[in-house]
């Protein structure tokens, strides 16, 4: 199967490198908008370079999409117009029509589509769900989920605002998990510089409380810095367990309490220390969905849920006031 890479920056490139490696995959072919970047690219894995991704249809298989998120439903489009199966890192777009019109040619054309909420293939993730599915965590109490990143954006970062841009991956995993749905939300965010940082690199932290369709509560934290490491994580309360996804000797978080070791060195660093293994599953179910193999594991429709209840964070913050997702249409 020959593959069509759209974006070669640091997520592109680790895609690339996965595809590569994929023994069912015969060729990659990338283009992104620094001609520079997608050779480099293209030299590592021994792939080819596109001028774009109009030039790769009828030369491609299947499409995996990369690059900036106001390329993602365009790109999506023409896969659509090709017929072919595409991937495409979340979100789809920030709003609800442009979301709509892709995820409706998506349907229509009938192509496989699958979107990047990479969580969904984390073995902890899947170990939680799994105890959900069974019943042994009985009645959901509640969930908390923790997503800190370890430094702010870089100088020049489109920032989509926290809910959409970073906490968006906490929705997707609390319905995957937990199987149930959001009704409503109540959200608050903040922004601030730092020295360390400058003016340049915003640093935002968001927080939210989330009803779910059988009663659980979600309490949803998120900062863009964490001077320790990069922090995932979700703890789940139920009348049967309690049990965590990333409490790991590496966990970045350092105990106070007396005789307790500090955390295993180094910590995740980044998303890609973090979600690496998780990262080229996806990539690899893609493959096996293209070729008809599998069913896609996250579908547009997904995608188009998630941005719905970020959505609704940012109408909360924004009105100060609990957000029922059924406003959001």
């Amino acid at each position: 199967m020959r593959v069509g890479l759209i974006g070669a920056g640091r997520i592109g490139a680790f895609h690339a490198r996965t595809l590569a490696d994929n023994p069912k995959v015969t060729a990659v072919v990338v283009t992104d908008p620094f001609a520079a970047r997608a050779e480099a690219v293209a030299a590592d894995i021994d792939g080819s370079v596109a001028p774009d991704a109009e030039a790769m249809i009828g030369e491609i298989d299947a499409m995996v999409v990369a690059a900036a998120t106001d390329v993602h439903a365009p790109m999506m489009h023409l896969a659509a117009e090709a017929g072919i199966p595409v991937f495409c890192e979340k979100p789809i777009a920030v709003d609800l029509k442009t979301t709509d019109a892709a995820v409706s040619h998506i349907r229509e054309s009938g192509i496989p589509a699958q979107i990047g909420f990479q969580r969904r293939f984390d073995a902890g993730y899947c170990a939680a769900k799994a105890r959900v599915d069974d019943g042994s965590l009985g009645h959901l109490y509640s969930v908390r989920t923790t997503t800190h990143d370890y430094e702010p954006p870089p100088p020049g970062y489109v920032d989509m605002g926290i809910f959409v841009d970073t906490q968006i991956h906490d929705f997707d995993i609390l319905r995957f998990v937990t199987g149930q749905e959001v009704l409503e939300v109540y959200a608050t965010s903040f922004t601030a510089t730092t020295a360390d940082f400058g003016d340049d690199r915003p640093i935002e932290t968001g927080a939210a409380v989330l009803t779910l369709s059988e009663g659980t509560r979600a309490l949803m934290s998120g900062i863009r810095h964490d001077p320790v490491g990069h922090d995932v994580r979700m703890e789940l309360f139920g009348t049967g367990d309690s049990v965590s996804v990333g409490l790991a000797p590496d966990l970045p978080l350092r105990s106070v309490e007396v005789g307790m070791p500090e955390p295993v060195q180094p910590t995740p660093k980044g998303f890609l220390d973090r979600f690496a293994a998780a990262y080229q599953d996806e990539i690899d179910t893609f493959v096996d969905v293209a070729l008809g193999k599998a069913t896609s594991p996250c579908t547009p429709e997904d995608a188009r849920e998630a941005l719905r209840i970020a959505i609704g964070c940012n109408i909360s913050h924004a009105e100060h006031r609990p957000v029922r997702l059924e406003e959001i249409e």
